[in-house]
């Protein structure tokens, strides 16, 4: 696996101006795959803006209408892909954003309408 500052060096340029190594290409397609669901899409979101910066899962959990079991499996999904960490409090867990993955997909889809000309 790639780690975490050979990806954030290697992909910082939009995808309209350079073209994305392999390695960090692959890093970078499972955290989209891991957004491509709807669900976790909607929990990535909850997750980021969470007041405080991070949530519950026991605030996760009312906001949908799936099993808690299924909202565990999208959690794990999102944390294996590096967007999120979580960590164990008593019996609750809690989750918050990795803003360095995030950053870097953000700018990879940064467009520069000069570039594209």
């Amino acid at each position: 696996m790639v780690s975490p500052a050979e990806t954030q060096a290697a992909c910082c340029t939009p995808l309209a101006r350079q073209r994305i190594p392999a390695p960090a290409a692959a890093t970078l397609a499972q955290a989209f795959k891991a957004l491509g669901d709807p669900v976790r899409l909607q929990l990535m979101s909850m997750i980021a803006s969470a007041e405080g910066g991070e949530i519950c899962v026991c605030d996760l959990t009312p906001a949908f209408t799936i099993s808690g079991t299924t909202i565990s499996h999208h959690l794990k999904v999102l944390r294996e892909a590096g967007l999120i960490e979580g960590e164990r409090r008593a019996s609750w867990v809690y989750y918050r954003p990795r803003p360095a993955l995030l950053r870097q997909l953000s700018a990879l889809l940064a467009v520069d309408e000069s570039a594209l000309a």
